[in-house]
C-alpha cells in the first residue's frame, strides 16, 4: 500500500533474484488505488530488457510520476532502450509527471497523455527520426518541460509546439557545426531558460506573448542571432552573452523590462548594457554579475566612465535636467 516505489539497481549484484523479478513482484503486489511515484535506476542492460514491462504495470497501476534512468556502457549498441506500450499511451489519464534519464525513446506514432504537466528528458534520443514534439506532441496540459542535451548526440530539429506550455529550460552540451536547432512555438510560455547553444543551426522563437521572464547564456555560433528579438515583452532578464555573439534587435524597445541581470564576464559586455538600457525605459533594477578584469575581458577608464554615465543618464532621465543632475554628481564625466 505504499505511495511510492525507488529502485536503485545502480551496483545491483544478486545471485538469486534478477532486477525484472524484483520489479515485477513489488509492482504486482502493489494494492493502493494510486502509486504515486515509480523511480528506477537500473545501469544493466540485460536486467532492464523488461523495462516496458514494468511500464505497463506501472500504468496499469494509476501511476502519477513515472522516472526512468537507464544508462549503460552498451548504450552505443541499443542500450536504454524504452519502449511505451501503444494501448497504454493513448489511455494514460493519470500520468503527471515523467522524467527520462539516458534513453533511447521508443514512442508510437501517437502519444496521448492527457494528464502530463510535467516533462523532463535528460540525455534522451528518440529511435526514429520524428520525436515525440514533432507529433503534434499529445499532452494538452504540459506546463514544465526541460531538455537536456550531451556532446555524443546527433543535433536534430527540435520543435516544441505545446500551447499549454508555461516553462521550457534547454541546456544543450552539443558543440555543433552549424546543424540542427530548435523552433519554439509556446503562446502561453511564461518562463524560458537556454543555455549552452554553441554552434548550431538555429535557434527559432516564433510565438511567445506571454514571456515574463527569460535567462539567456552561453549563446554563441548560431546562424539567427536575433534571440534577443524574442523576448522584448519579458519583464526579467537574465543575460550571459556578448554582443558580439547575438545581435541587438535595432528599433525594438523593452518596453515592459523591470528587472535586468547582466553578466560582465563576457566580451564588450558594457555595449549591451548600453543598449538595453537605452531601449528599457521601465528598467527598475540592474544587476552586474562576474569578474571585470581579468584578461582580454579588461575594462578601462574611459569604458567605465562610459557605463557610468550609461546607468546615470538613464536613472536621472534624457533632457537637460537628467543631464545637468549626472555633471553635478561625477563632473569628470561628459
Amino acid at each position: 500500500m505504499v505511495p511510492k516505489l525507488e529502485f536503485d539497481f545502480e551496483d545491483h549484484k544478486s545471485e538469486h533474484y534478477t532486477v525484472s523479478e524484483i520489479v515485477c513482484r513489488s509492482l504486482l503486489s502493489h494494492k493502493a488505488p494510486v502509486l504515486e511515484s515509480l523511480s528506477l535506476i537500473v545501469r544493466d542492460k540485460s536486467e532492464a530488457l523488461d523495462v516496458g514491462i514494468w511500464v505497463g504495470i506501472a500504468f496499469s497501476r494509476h501511476v502519477r510520476e513515472l522516472v526512468l534512468d537507464l544508462w549503460y556502457e552498451s548504450c552505443d549498441e541499443g542500450g536504454g532502450l524504452v519502449k511505451f506500450p501503444s494501448v497504454l499511451c493513448s489511455c494514460s489519464n493519470t500520468l503527471e509527471v515523467l522524467k527520462l534519464e539516458w534513453s533511447i525513446l521508443d514512442l508510437p506514432s501517437w502519444v496521448c497523455f492527457k494528464s502530463l504537466r510535467e516533462l523532463h528528458l535528460y540525455y534522451v534520443e528518440f529511435k526514429d527520426d520524428e520525436s515525440v514534439f514533432n507529433r503534434s506532441c499529445g499532452c494538452p496540459s504540459l506546463q514544465d518541460l526541460v531538455v537536456r542535451q550531451s556532446f555524443g548526440m546527433a543535433m536534430e530539429t527540435y520543435t516544441f509546439a505545446v500551447p499549454s506550455l508555461q516553462r521550457l529550460t534547454i541546456v544543450d552540451e552539443f558543440q555543433g557545426q552549424g546543424e540542427g536547432g530548435y523552433v519554439i512555438n509556446a503562446p502561453s510560455l511564461k518562463y524560458l531558460n537556454i543555455k549552452g547553444l554553441d554552434w548550431i543551426k538555429f535557434c527559432l522563437i516564433e510565438n511567445a506573448p506571454e514571456l515574463v521572464e527569460a535567462e539567456i547564456s552561453t549563446v554563441s555560433g548560431i546562424e539567427n542571432e536575433n534571440i534577443l528579438v524574442s523576448l522584448i515583452s519579458a519583464k526579467r532578464l537574465s543575460l550571459c552573452i556578448s554582443p558580439l555573439e547575438v545581435k541587438y534587435p535595432t528599433g525594438n524597445i523593452f518596453c515592459h523590462l523591470l528587472s535586468l541581470e547582466l553578466s560582465t564576464n563576457k566580451s564588450e559586455w558594457w555595449n549591451l548594457l548600453t543598449l538595453m538600457l537605452d531601449g528599457s525605459p521601465q528598467l527598475q533594477i540592474l544587476k552586474l554579475i562576474g569578474i571585470v578584469w581579468w584578461t582580454g575581458n579588461r575594462i578601462n577608464r574611459n569604458v567605465y566612465q562610459n557605463v557610468c554615465c550609461s546607468i546615470l543618464r538613464h536613472s536621472c532621465g534624457q533632457n537637460t535636467n537628467g543631464n545637468e543632475k549626472m555633471r553635478k554628481k561625477w563632473p569628470h564625466i561628459s
